[in-house]
């Protein structure tokens, strides 16, 4: 399977047809990533990343999300096992037949989101989110949020914890703690969620167009600050953000046969 944020399938066969032998492995701190990383380096090598076919991670997501914005620029696949703590993005563990499995994997690709962050003192921020990009209250009093899209307002003020943006790929993360939509992979679609909104009270977000640019302007920023981030980047005191996909940027994740991203984000929603 490949998508982008909605994407379109790959030919058949797309991993199968490559070699996989120069395998580069990285690992999370976690003491079980930490042994699996001893164990499959003695026995498959470990190639550098210049030179590798593939990544393995050793870890959980938060391993393969920091794999996939440090490596983005390296056109590799990677391919996770679960040695961490949520393994959403990752494959089971097993040192056995890794080759074989890697041969034998079912490919996606990602495009992540493009986040600008505009603070107080005009500074622009940028940063890549795979998951989502997320507005929050800094302090005890809620964020006020204009939100516009394709530059036509669509909502004069959310009163509310945050906000979030989220792809298909993220919209099991967060987005769907916050009660957002799970997005089917294929899904040319964006979601975007509030948290704890107040204001509009019954107001649950919306699903837009994977190519609609977003802005959310705060509103009160000095009185109500509000801080942005994209994945794990964290920008404070922003006074607005836009969100757009960013297609020039593209993610390859490889899982086990019946085991990508579309039977499980199917499978999330019956857990």
């Amino acid at each position: 399977m490949d998508v982008g944020a909605g994407g379109a399938p790959m030919p058949e066969g797309g991993a199968a047809a490559r070699c996989f032998e120069r395998i580069s492995f990285r690992a999370s701190e976690a003491p079980a990533a930490r042994r699996a990383f001893r164990a499959l380096t003695e026995r498959y090598g470990q190639a550098p990343l210049e030179e590798a076919d593939v990544i393995v991670a050793l870890g959980g997501d938060g391993l393969m999300l920091q794999t996939l914005h440090e490596t983005e620029g390296l056109n590799l696949p990677v391919y996770g096992m679960h040695r961490g703590t949520v393994g959403f993005l990752m494959n089971d563990y097993s040192p056995d037949g890794l080759i074989a499995r890697l041969r034998r994997a079912e490919s996606a690709r990602i495009n992540p989101l493009r986040m600008t962050a505009v603070d107080l003192s005009g500074r622009a921020h940028e940063a890549l989110a795979i998951n989502e990009v997320a507005l929050f209250r800094q302090r005890h009093q809620a964020a006020k949020v204009r939100i516009l899209i394709d530059g036509q307002e669509r909502l004069a003020e959310l009163v509310c914890d945050g906000v979030m943006v989220a792809t298909p790929a993220g919209s099991t993360a967060y987005n769907y703690s916050a009660h957002g939509p799970i997005l089917p992979i294929h899904a040319d679609v964006l979601a975007l969620t509030p948290v704890s909104a107040f204001r509009p009270r019954r107001w649950r977000g919306a699903i837009l167009p994977k190519a609609a640019q977003v802005t959310l302007e705060v509103i009160e920023p000095g009185r109500r600050p509000v801080s942005a981030t994209a994945d794990n980047a964290e920008v404070r005191d922003v006074a607005r953000v836009h969100v757009r996909i960013e297609p020039a940027v593209t993610h390859e994740l490889l899982f086990d046969p019946g085991h990508g991203l579309e039977e499980r984000l199917i499978r999330e929603q019956f857990a």
